[in-house]
This record gives C-alpha cells, structure tokens and sequence, in this order.
C-alpha cells in the first residue's frame, strides 16, 4: 500500500485564487447592475455570490478531508470533500431556482428601464473572460490532484459563464429594442445549470454511498494471474480510482503453510496496487477444501 499524498495545501490554493477573483466578479456585476438599473444583471451577481460561497464552502471541507487516517476515521477523511462537492450541488439547485423566479416575475411585471451602452457590454465580456479563465484554472487543476471539490467548483463556475452570456444577450436585446429577449434566454440557462448541478451530484454521491468502485470481475481476473492462486471470491470494492480504494476478498491458495500464503497476498496486494493505486486491502485466506461460486457477497 502506498503511502497517500496530501495535496490539500495545493487544493487551497487554488480555492484562494478562485475566491479573489470571484469577488471582482460580483463586485463587478453588482456595480454595473446598480448603474444600468438591470434587474438581470443584479441577479447575475447574486448568483455569482454563490460561487463565492461555494469556494468558502470548499475551504472549510478541504481543512477537514486529511488522507491520514486516525482513531475517530479509520478510514481517513476525504468523504468530506464529497460532502462539499454536493454542497456546490445544492447552490446551483439555489441559482437555477432564482434565475427561473426573476424571469417569470419579469413576465407577470412590467421590466424597468434598463441604460445600456458600449461601455457596460465591454465590461461584462471582461467578467465573462474572468469566469472562463477560472472555470478552465480550476478543472484543469481539479484532474491533475483528483481533487472532487474543484472538479464541483469548476462546473459551478462555467454555469456563470452560460449565465454572463444570457445576460449580455439580453443586454443587447434591451439596446435593440428586444426587451423579451432577456426574458426567453433566462430558461435555457437555468436548465443548463440545472444540469451541471445534477452532473456534479452523479459524479460524487456513488462515492458517499460506497458504490462498487471497480467491477468484481476485473480484480478477479488480475488475481488469478498470480502464482499459487486458485480461486478468489466474495470480492466487493468501494472508493475512487485514483483517489483511495478499498478492496475486500476470500483468497483460496496452493501452499497450505501460513507463510508461504502470505507471500501470495502481498503478491496479489501488489498487482491491484499497481493497477488501481492507491488502495487498501483485505484478504481472507481460506482453506484450499472450500469451494464458493460467489464472485460478490450475497
């Protein structure tokens, strides 16, 4: 078993830099919001409060999520990266919800004069370029440590992207004499982040769950491709590939002598280690008379 790499430092990081610039960002909206008088834009900058939030949200789960297991986590602490993962889930539930409110208020009400100019679309392409450079900082960074909550933050951060760009739409529609255009451009994109909210949601409740994490008929394969092997059953595995995986099994082995056994665990130790790093393992060795069919516990 290999020793488990602590990258929260470098997960913080980045969650820091991400914060900054979200900050400027609302900062931003909000400002040109309360001087064109748009109501979408001031919405806009709610929403992106949420990705501040998110990003606080984040450091706080990173300072608990240790790799290192201890008395009270046996098994470590990651899960709680996951945990914050579908907290960022539950705020782009939170923006969908107001970006489907204010447009369908703005359908029962009469829309206030908006002032649009030249100027005011420059500087929210500058904010939608911010958005863009951050969303591609942070998953690119997210992949490269396996990190779940900056994989989270990153799709959060790309639905304001689709966000920023509805609300320049509409901008332009209100410059143009199309006031309705911001209105119709408002569901899509709150369907759109709706959908990222499920993605991030799919991608880490299995994790939480404890849902197979690699299919029993692949470890069984590699394990009877060990010497002194006969049979391995009752296999179950749960975890991230990549991230830590915990794998269990019934080992049947030629020797019938204790330490001659336990040479072929560690041999079988090591080929799941070299395939699906890291991982925690635990074998039971049985008796050479026992027979099972159960690739998986009933």
């Amino acid at each position: 078993m290999v020793a488990l790499i602590d990258r929260r430092s470098q997960i913080r990081r980045v969650l820091l830099v991400t914060l900054l610039f979200n900050l400027l960002v609302v900062g931003l909206k909000a400002g040109l919001g309360w001087w064109t008088g748009s109501l979408s834009l001031l919405a806009d900058a709610l929403h992106s409060i949420t990705d501040s939030a998110s990003n606080v949200l984040g450091l706080l789960t990173n300072q608990l999520s240790s790799p290192t297991p201890d008395r009270e986590h046996p098994y470590g602490h990651q899960k709680f990266e996951a945990l914050g993962a579908l907290g960022i889930s539950a705020f782009l539930a939170i923006a969908c919800f107001e970006i489907l409110q204010g447009a369908i208020a703005r359908l029962w009400f009469e829309a206030p004069i908006v002032r649009v100019s030249p100027p005011i679309l420059w500087l929210m392409l500058l904010v939608m370029g911010i958005n863009i450079f951050v969303a591609t900082y942070e998953r690119r960074i997210g992949q490269k440590l396996g990190s779940p909550i900056l994989i989270a933050d990153a799709q959060h951060t790309a639905s304001d992207i689709w966000i920023t760009l509805t609300v320049i739409g509409g901008l332009i529609g209100v410059q143009s004499g199309y006031p309705w255009l911001d209105i119709v451009l408002a569901f899509p994109v709150a369907l759109l982040v709706l959908r990222s909210a499920w993605k991030v949601l799919h991608q880490n409740l299995p994790w939480l769950v404890d849902e197979m994490a690699i299919a029993p008929e692949a470890i069984q394969a590699i394990v009877l491709q060990v010497p002194g092997v006969i049979n391995c059953h009752n296999i179950s595995s749960r975890g991230l590939v990549g991230r830590k995986v915990f794998i269990e099994m019934h080992l049947i082995v030629t020797p019938e002598d204790v330490e001659t056994a336990h040479q072929i665990t560690e041999a079988v130790e090591a080929s799941l280690e070299d395939k699906y790093a890291p991982t925690r393992i635990l074998i039971h060795v049985e008796p050479r008379e026992y027979q099972s069919k159960n690739i998986t516990p009933e």
